[in-house]
């Protein structure tokens, strides 16, 4: 038996990179992208190839498995493993050369696919296959399982792609695989030279076959290609190290071309008739994995169909040559760039929407790419859903469809012993009746553990006997990956799902999503990653603690994986204690990005808010959680006691702000934020009301409105009321039960005086104090409870704290309807003006704007009314995607401002500084306009700020620095 410490001791001895075999190491790389989960002995992050045969040889000297791993994005479970997991993401991940006129890049293993794009574009070039998972995918997985994509009608498969690799074989030997028999291991060329009468006949002729080994492209008549044949073998021969690829010119204009068809048998049948047009794509979908609101043409299926061109003319007509061509029901082009990437979007996300059905029920890999003859596609998909049906089981189908290629999920019972049975029963008689199709078991994510076992049924026995003959040249000692493609692992073993608690976990939120149910909500997680990327574009925020630190531990993504093992038991052993997990945790923003940007909706903020919760129940909590995550009780003090002046002053004073900063869990690089000495409520109550007219809208003094930036508050009076609607506050009444003007008492005021006010809660949400928030948000219904029997609106102006009643009260309160009610009610600015005063025209700005949506703004509310009111008012242009870093506490706690700062310059403050001088800076959130001011001297402006100074003739002066 192996001394792991030994072993542990052996590889930091030996290695340059990182050797961690810790807890946490561990938990984020027992699952890729599968079913499946293996628990490792530890991690290694090679720096160079030397590194990697230092690590090989000592795994070989106490016989550990090694398993290479690139973004863990895998469907089939061949980026996991029990022993030694070699990370190349961390240091193998460059670009080493580039040559545009040979028109090829040499990579490191570890190198994310859209970083070579990026590279390549300004030559004109690209790299040809490009998987949905571009973002996050990395070259050397995209070699071991010979990825293709979207494109590969035009480019075909990774494999076309590849000239030379470099390999370490795991007994240390540095090969150089290509043509002609080079970087052959001994013996090869013998074995195959014998098998040739096999190798002619035993592979299927598609486009899309991935299963097994690519022994057919050793065969003498095309090339003896080592290299291609490596392609696929999913690290089971020898490890990557680094890889010349091919680029291919990029057509210069592009036109997409969508086809709708009535259902997915259609527009498969019609798919194979398009290719003699030469598209540059063929992808098919149905309407079950369209999002609602999708500008697609009528119909219950579609093809993605796009060509190219030197000009935007020449690839529109080449588009709309296919489109005549396709006898489709109704039919888009489209060549805009933007229109087409937002099409696209559609198109990518289906591997995460596809993970659920419809009715929310839950859907598995497994069957993921498997790849007929595109002419026999449509009778496959027939053939395929009458055995889904047999068997009670449902599935949309997407995918490749000018490839033959489809992908699914199938709403598989991956939890109890019949339903595994089940899984395990089909799997067997769709193999076969792929197979009576002419087709490949994997048609791009490789076999792995889900497919391997059936292999024989698509090869037969004598072949697969030659890949495992094959195998044991390369890898006489079975180091690489066992279990993976010859002498595989049971495809109904090791499934990751086992483990998870059978019994609901006692948890705080209603997860209504989910059942209720805390581990199916975890259960959301299927690993495609999108969270890792490391570069976003648009509106996206997912995930900025991983783009600020660039560690798998913080990405959604890993975050959801220690939780599973949390929850597993086995592994993070702590429960609700784990450090592992709270320090995971640690640096999520809870920016709720992957609630919107994730493409199964995990939820990380509900997460972390529900973990805090029960990880503190009992125990002293961080000085942070008693003194900002309870900021309303704070500064209601303040307010009571007038005592705004003298808090300011100690907060400015040196000796003071430091001891309070220490004190209070607050970093030293922070300024603590200016209270107002006039509250946005004693404000209003002091003004000269206006006659009653109009519809009413009650307007919500969130914490920081009414306490640190009353201004904001005043300019939505100003806006709202120049709109022609009536403003109320809460909680105040007239007799008689009326929603007024907040000046007549009743027993109910009077509780304001004494400090009841309402609160959405989001300072106890944000750092787990869930029993707190809870009573707070009760007491908040209580004094609501004449609002909401009126049909008034409630504008919440704090982006944060209408997410916070929109979403987070009603899941906390599950058990009270008014909670659900009051989310109905909750408007933002902008939409309560659209809604309710839509003949209004805003004052005319006629200014440029910059700044960033808030993070909350894009997961929860949408943004589309605010676009709408800034044309309106003649404010131009975009805002930034991304999270400012302040992210409420999160950037003023102790220990966060170096992450929080780099979440700003990722796009905010790069968006600011590009800016023309006019522009004016908007930021809604008060922590965004907070983050704007202490990094970069920048005033931002929330949008009603913007409309009440043009209504007063007073254009806003842009942002500038001090």
């Amino acid at each position: 038996m192996t001394d792991h410490r030994e072993l542990r001791a052996g590889l930091r001895s030996a290695v340059r990179g990182e050797v961690d075999f810790s807890t946490t190491a561990r938990a984020l790389t027992t699952m890729d992208a599968s079913n499946y989960r293996r628990v490792p002995l530890g991690v290694v992050a090679p720096r160079d190839a030397d590194d990697v045969a230092a690590a090989l040889s000592v795994c070989r000297t106490y016989g550990v498995p090694v398993v290479p791993r690139g973004g863990g994005t895998s469907i089939a479970g061949q980026a996991t493993g029990t022993g030694v997991v070699l990370d190349f993401t961390r240091h193998m991940n460059r670009l080493l050369a580039l040559d545009p006129e040979a028109r090829t890049a040499v990579v490191q293993p570890g190198l994310v696919l859209d970083r070579l794009q990026e590279a390549a574009a300004p030559h004109g070039l690209r790299f040809g296959p490009d998987p949905s998972t571009h973002g996050r995918c990395t070259l050397g997985g995209m070699i071991g399982n010979n990825s293709c994509g979207s494109h590969s009608v035009a480019w075909g498969t990774t494999a076309d792609s590849v000239r030379e690799l470099a390999v370490l074989t795991p007994r240390g030997e540095r090969l150089r695989p290509g043509r002609d028999w080079s970087g052959a291991p001994a013996g090869l060329r013998e074995l195959v030279d014998g098998e040739l009468a096999r190798l002619r006949t035993a592979f299927p002729d598609l486009p899309r076959r991935i299963s097994g080994y690519a022994l057919d492209a050793l065969l003498p008549e095309r090339g003896a290609d080592v290299a291609r044949s490596l392609c696929g073998s999913e690290g089971t021969l020898g490890v990557l190290t680094e890889a010349v690829v091919d680029l291919v010119r990029a057509p210069r204009s592009r036109a997409l071309a969508v086809l709708a068809y009535a259902d997915e048998s259609a527009a498969a049948e019609a798919a194979a008739g398009l290719l003699p047009h030469r598209p540059l794509t063929v992808e098919g979908m149905a309407a079950d994995l369209v999002p609602a609101g999708a500008d697609l043409p009528r119909g219950g299926a579609w093809l993605f169909v796009e060509t190219g061109g030197d000009t935007e003319a020449e690839a529109r007509a080449r588009a709309e040559t296919v489109a005549r061509a396709a006898d489709a029901l109704d039919v888009l082009v489209v060549t805009d760039p933007a229109r087409q990437r937002t099409l696209w979007r559609i198109r990518e996300d289906a591997s995460g929407t596809a993970t659920r059905m419809p009715d929310g029920t839950e859907a598995w890999p497994g069957w993921e790419d498997c790849a007929v003859p595109p002419a026999r596609l449509g009778a496959y998909l027939r053939d395929f859903r009458a055995l889904m049906a047999d068997h009670g089981l449902r599935g949309t189908p997407y995918g490749h469809f000018g490839d033959g290629c489809i992908h699914v999920r199938i709403d598989f019972d991956l939890l109890t012993a019949p339903g595994v049975a089940r899984f395990r029963h089909f799997s067997e008689e769709l193999a076969d009746l792929v197979v009576s199709h002419g087709g490949s078991l994997s048609g791009e994510h490789g076999d792995g553990q889900a497919r391997a076992e059936l292999l024989p049924r698509m090869y037969g026995p004598g072949t697969v006997a030659l890949f495992e003959r094959v195998k044991a040249l390369w890898d006489p000692d079975d180091l690489l990956n066992p279990g993976m493609l010859v002498r595989p692992a049971p495809l109904d073993a090791d499934l990751r799902f086992s483990v998870l608690p059978r019994e609901p976990v006692d948890v705080a939120f209603g997860y209504p999503a989910d059942a209720g149910d805390f581990s199916a909500a975890v259960r959301r997680c299927v690993g495609v990653a999108k969270c890792r990327t490391t570069s976003v574009s648009g509106p996206a925020v997912m995930c900025p603690s991983f783009r600020a630190t660039g560690e798998e531990e913080h990405s959604t993504r890993g975050r959801a994986r220690l939780l599973h093992e949390m929850l597993a038991g086995e592994l993070v052993t702590g429960g609700w204690r784990s450090p592992e997990v709270r320090d995971a945790l640690d640096l999520c923003l809870s920016c709720k990005g992957c609630r919107s940007d994730c493409p199964v909706g995990v939820d990380m903020a509900t997460y972390k808010a529900e973990f805090l919760h029960h990880h503190y129940a009992g125990r002293r909590r961080p000085a942070a959680h008693y003194t900002m995550g309870r900021l309303p009780q704070w500064l209601g003090w303040v307010a009571r006691t007038r005592s705004a002046g003298v808090v300011n002053g100690l907060a400015s004073a040196g000796p003071s702000a430091r001891l309070a900063k220490r004190l209070g869990g607050i970093a030293r690089e922070r300024d603590i934020p200016r209270v107002a000495r006039q509250t946005f409520t004693r404000w209003w109550r002091g003004r000269d009301t206006p006659a009653p007219h109009g519809e009413l809208v009650v307007l919500w003094p969130d914490t920081f409105t009414e306490h640190l930036s009353p201004a904001v508050g005043r300019a939505a009076v100003r806006v709202l009321e120049a709109a022609g609607l009536r403003v109320a506050l809460p909680p105040t009444l007239r007799p008689g039960g009326r929603v007024g003007d907040a000046r007549t008492r009743s027993a109910l005021s009077l509780a304001t005086v004494r400090g009841a006010r309402v609160c959405c809660g989001l300072t106890y949400l944000s750092t787990g104090q869930l029993d707190r928030a809870r009573t707070v948000l009760r007491r908040t219904l209580d004094l609501l409870e004449p609002v909401l029997a009126t049909d008034a609106p409630l504008v919440v102006l704090e982006p944060s704290c209408a997410a916070a009643l929109r979403t987070d009260a009603p899941e906390l309160l599950h058990d009270d309807p008014r909670a659900a009610l009051l989310a109905t009610r909750v408007l933002t600015f902008a939409e309560a003006l659209e809604r309710h005063a839509p003949d209004w025209t805003p004052p005319p700005v006629n200014r440029p704007v910059t700044g960033q949506t808030h993070c909350h703004q894009h997961a929860v509310l949408g943004e589309d009314p605010d676009r709408r009111l800034r044309a309106a008012a003649g404010l131009t242009g975009d805002l930034a995607g991304g999270c400012c870093g302040l992210a409420g506490n999160f950037g003023f706690e102790k220990g966060h401002y170096e992450v929080s700062a780099a979440c700003a310059e990722d796009r905010l403050l790069p968006a600011v500084r590009e800016a023309p001088d006019e522009a004016v800076v908007l930021a809604d959130g008060f922590s965004c306009r907070t983050q704007l001011d202490q990094l970069a001297g920048v005033r931002g402006r929330h949008l009603a700020e913007v409309l009440a100074a043009a209504l007063d003739d007073e254009p806003p002066a842009p942002g500038h620095p001090r």
